[in-house]
């Protein structure tokens, strides 16, 4: 059964057996955040910009979420707009939580951050949490979340997906499905929506357009 989410109108169900899990759509810049509430600490799915600390705060507490409620942090890639709060957070107690095939991105963006300027603190990876996708379903069992972090290399090598059994499926910036027919060439895109299809998603989270329907 789905119910709307009280902040925002997202849907919340529970198909798998666990306490009905909870999911925020937090938007304090460019990019969508998810805050996902699991019976032993929420996951934090991408954050913003460098600098976007202080909206993110106002953000969260809207929401009616505290920093101390975060247990992990998940970056669905290491670009800049979806990393830039990650070592803050780490600093103020949140753990990282770092799939093994983005170890070799983390620091893609601190030259970035550093050309424009802003005050970062590249990310401690020695102090992350570091699973194999494979992994995944199990780590997040623990936090009392059932779902899956899926490779999905596609928009970059670092790129994943997270896919929760409910049907809700946080993406990041992969292109859409419907992209595939203008990028023929693109066969990883094509085999990310392969794997995607696979799992029956319901709801499709981007980080930069609007949530899909299934």
């Amino acid at each position: 059964m789905l119910e709307r989410d009280r902040y925002n109108g997202i849907c919340r169900g529970n198909d798998s057996g666990y306490k009905k899990v909870k999911t925020i759509e937090l938007k304090y810049g460019n990019t969508n955040t998810f805050y996902i509430e699991g019976d032993a600490g929420g996951l934090l799915v991408d954050t913003d910009y460098a600098g976007t600390l202080f909206a993110f705060y106002k953000a969260i507490k809207a929401a009616g979420i505290r920093v101390t409620d975060i247990k992990y942090v998940l970056a669905t890639h290491y670009h800049p707009d979806h990393c830039g709060l990650v070592s803050e957070l780490m600093q103020q107690g949140v753990q990282l939580l770092l799939p093994d095939v983005q170890k070799d991105g983390v620091h893609y963006s601190d030259a970035i951050f550093t050309r424009d300027g802003l005050s970062y603190t590249p990310i401690e990876e020695e102090k992350a949490t570091v699973i194999p996708c494979a992994e995944s379903r199990a780590f997040l069992a623990g936090l009392g979340i059932a779902g899956q972090i899926m490779h999905t290399p596609s928009h970059s090598p670092d790129s994943v997906s997270l896919a929760l059994d409910n049907g809700d499926l946080f993406v990041g910036d992969l292109e859409p499905l419907e992209y595939i027919a203008a990028y023929e060439d693109n066969t990883q895109l094509k085999a990310d929506w392969e794997q995607i299809l696979a799992i029956h998603p319901k709801r499709i989270c981007y980080a930069h357009r609007p949530t899909q329907m299934r």
